[in-house]
C-alpha cells in the first residue's frame, strides 16, 4: 500500500485519534459505541468480522452441493438478487469466470423487461439453476423475477418439478425461506443474520455462486483471514502495519478536507471489483449530510480536467505496468492517490475484508453508522404507493412534461427554466453548477446519470460518452448507474449526502413488456415489469425532489442509445 500526495498532518491526526480511542480493538470486540450509543443496526451487523472463519465450516456443504449440480448436467446458473445479494457474485463471475466443467453464471438485478426477455430467449431453462438471493426475503425486484422464472421453468419441466431448478439464499425466518420450502426448492442456504447485505460477500451470498463457478473457496477465505490478521496489528504504517486502518483513516481525512470523490482505477482484469466497492462506500457513508462518493469506471482524464475534490485509488494486479505508469504519472502531477497491489485475483478475498474494515473505520471518523441505510426506503415507499394506485386505477400517476425537445419529453425538478432546444436545456440545468470557493466535504458538486434503460453495449457506449463530455466540460466527477440497481447501491448517498449532486434521470419506452405472474401478491390488477420499472423511476424522481436535489429527467421517445448521443452532441456545441 503506497500513499502519494496525501498531507501527513491530516493523516497523523486521524491515526492519533484512532489509536487514543482504541477504535480497532473496540471494533473487534463488537463495541457498538464506536459508532453510536444506540446498538440498533450495529450490534446485529458485525458478523462480517468472523465470516471468513465461520464459512470454513460450511465449505464441505457448498462443495458437495456444487458437485451434485455438476453431476446433474447444469450448464448455467442465473442469480436473481439486488445490491449486496448480487454484486459480489457478479464480481466473482466477471473476474474469475467459470472453471472448465463448471456452469457459467449470469446475474439479473433489473426490472427491465428487455433484459429479462433477452436472458430467457438465449437460455435453456431446463438446464439452468436459479438462485433466489435476498437477505430480507422480501425484495420486490427479486421476488418478481422469481415468480416470472418459476412460471417459465414450470412450463418447461412441469410445476411439480420446477422447484428442483431453484435454490434460495436468505436469512433464517424470512418469507423466502417459507416460500422456498412450499415450492420445493432444491436447497435453502440460511445465512448468518448478523451480516448486512453489502458486507456479505464472504458469506453464503457470495460463496455459493463463487463455488458454482469452480472458484477455490478455501484460498479465497485464506486471503481474507490474512487481511483480518493484518487489521488487528497495533501499528499503522503502510509497510508492515494495519493497512485497513490506515486506509480508513486516509479516506476519512481526505474526505473531510474536500477530497470526497473516491476515484477507482484498476487493472483491466479486476476492474469489475469497483462495482462491489461502489455500493460498500456509497451506502455506508452517504448519510447525515456526509458521504464518500465512489467514482467507478470513469475514463481517464487529463490532470487539469480533474477538480480538487478527488482521491484516486489505484488497484494494480500482479505489478501491472500500465497501473504502475498511471500511478507514477498521477503522483508526479500532484494528484493524491493510494496504490494497492494485488499479487493475484484470489487476493480479492483480502481486499474485500480490507475495504469492509476501512469503511467501518471511516464511518467512525465521519460520525455516522456505516451499517444502516436510512434514506433507501424513501424511493421504495413512493414506488409502492404508485404500484398500489396502478392496481386500483390501471394507470401510473405522472405529471405532464415541462416541455418537449427533439426526441425528448423533459421533466424539470430544480432548477426551473425555459428552453427552446437541447443546448438551452443543458445550460439551464447546469446554470447552478459552479465550483465552490471553499473545499470541504460535500462542497464541490458531482453529476449522477441514472439510466432506467435496458443495459446493453450500445447504451453503455453512449452513456460513457455523455459522462466523459460532462466531466471534461464542467470539471466534475460524473457517475453512471442503471436503475433500479443503483437504488440498492449509490441511491442512499444520493439522498443522504450534503446535497451537491446534479441528477440526470433517463427513461425510455420499453419495446416489449412482460406481466409479473401474481403481480404484487395483493390479488388486484396484475402489473408488468415495465410498469414496475417505471414506478421505481418515478418514485426515485420524487424522492430526489423531496430531498431538495437538483434533477432533470429526459424521457427518450426514440431508441435509447441514439437519444443519449443527441444529448452528448448538444453538450459538444457548448464546448
Amino acid at each position: 500500500m503506497q500513499l502519494k500526495n496525501i498531507p501527513w498532518v491530516l493523516l497523523r491526526e486521524e491515526l492519533d485519534r484512532l489509536d487514543s480511542e482504541r477504535v480497532v480493538e473496540r471494533i473487534w470486540n463488537r463495541d457498538h459505541t464506536v459508532w453510536s450509543p444506540d446498538p440498533a443496526e450495529i450490534s446485529n451487523r458485525l458478523g462480517w468480522l468472523q465470516s471468513h472463519e465461520e464459512m470454513k465450516t460450511a465449505l464441505p456443504e457448498i462443495e458437495q452441493f456444487v458437485e451434485e449440480v455438476r453431476a446433474d448436467g447444469v450448464k448455467q446458473v442465473l442469480l436473481l438478487g439486488m445490491g449486496g445479494s448480487s454484486l459480489a457474485p457478479e464480481v466473482f463471475g466477471t473476474i474469475f469466470g467459470s472453471r472448465n466443467g463448471y456452469p457459467s453464471l449470469e446475474v439479473l438485478d433489473t426490472t427491465d423487461p428487455g433484459a429479462i426477455l433477452h436472458f430467457e430467449r438465449k437460455s435453456d431453462l431446463k438446464k439452468t439453476l436459479i438462485i433466489v438471493s435476498t437477505k430480507s426475503g422480501g425484495t420486490v425486484e427479486t421476488l418478481s423475477l422469481m415468480k416470472y422464472f418459476y412460471s417459465k421453468v414450470s412450463e418447461e419441466v412441469g410445476e411439480e418439478n420446477a422447484g428442483q431448478n431453484f435454490i434460495a439464499i436468505t436469512d433464517p425466518g424470512s418469507k423466502l425461506e417459507e416460500k422456498a420450502e412450499a415450492l420445493g426448492f432444491r436447497k435453502v442456504f440460511l445465512n448468518n443474520p448478523d451480516i448486512g447485505g453489502r458486507y456479505s460477500s464472504l458469506s453464503y451470498f457470495g460463496l455459493v455462486p463463487a463455488g458454482l463457478l469452480g472458484i477455490d473457496l478455501q484460498t479465497l477465505l485464506e486471503k481474507a483471514k490474512e487481511m483480518a490478521v493484518v487489521s488487528k496489528a497495533g501499528g499503522f504504517s503502510a509497510k508492515d502495519g494495519n493497512t485497513p486502518a490506515l486506509l480508513g483513516a486516509a479516506l476519512s481525512a481526505m474526505g473531510k478536507s474536500g477530497q470526497d470523490k473516491i476515484t477507482l482505477i484498476a487493472s483491466e482484469k479486476i476492474r469489475p471489483f469497483g462495482l462491489w466497492l461502489e455500493q460498500l462506500l456509497a451506502e455506508s457513508t452517504g448519510k447525515k449530510g456526509k458521504g464518500l462518493l465512489p467514482v467507478d469506471s470513469e475514463p481517464l482524464l487529463k490532470a487539469a480536467e480533474y477538480g480538487p475534490d478527488r482521491l484516486f485509488i489505484i488497484f494494480s494486479l500482479n505489478q501491472d505496468p500500465e497501473m504502475e505508469e498511471t500511478a507514477k504519472t498521477m503522483a508526479n502531477q500532484g494528484l493524491p492517490l493510494i496504490r494497492l497491489d494485488l499479487p493475484d485475483i484470489y487476493s480479492l478475498g483480502g481486499e474485500m475484508f480490507r475495504w469492509m474494515m476501512a469503511t467501518a473505520i471511516a464511518g467512525w471518523s465521519l460520525q455516522i453508522n456505516p451499517f444502516d441505510q436510512p434514506d433507501v426506503e424513501s424511493a421504495k415507499v413512493l414506488a409502492r404507493d404508485l404500484i398500489t394506485e396502478y392496481e386500483e386505477k390501471g394507470r401510473l400517476k405522472e405529471a405532464e412534461p415541462d416541455f418537449e425537445l427533439d426526441c425528448f419529453q423533459v421533466y424539470l425538478g430544480c432548477p426551473r427554466f425555459k428552453a427552446n432546444n437541447l443546448e438551452e436545456g443543458w445550460q439551464g440545468f447546469f446554470s447552478a453548477l459552479q465550483q465552490a470557493s471553499t473545499v470541504k466535504m460535500g462542497a464541490l458538486p458531482y453529476v449522477a446519470i441514472q439510466a432506467y434503460l435496458q443495459p446493453d453495449p450500445e447504451t453503455d457506449r453512449a452513456l460513457q460518452l455523455l459522462r466523459q463530455k460532462i466531466g471534461s466540460l464542467y470539471r466534475v466527477a460524473v457517475t453512471v448507474g442503471y436503475g433500479p440497481r443503483f437504488l440498492h447501491s449509490t441511491g442512499q448517498l444520493h439522498k443522504g449526502d450534503a446535497g451537491n449532486g446534479f441528477f440526470i434521470q433517463l427513461t425510455a419506452e420499453d419495446r416489449e413488456d412482460v406481466i409479473i405472474p401474481g403481480g404484487s401478491g395483493s390479488g388486484r390488477r396484475s402489473i408488468s415489469f415495465g410498469t414496475l420499472k417505471k414506478a421505481q423511476a418515478l418514485g426515485d424522481w420524487q424522492a430526489l425532489l423531496d430531498a431538495g436535489r437538483k434533477a432533470i429527467r429526459f424521457h427518450i421517445v426514440s431508441d435509447a442509445a441514439g437519444g443519449i448521443d443527441k444529448l452528448t452532441q448538444a453538450l459538444q456545441k457548448q464546448d
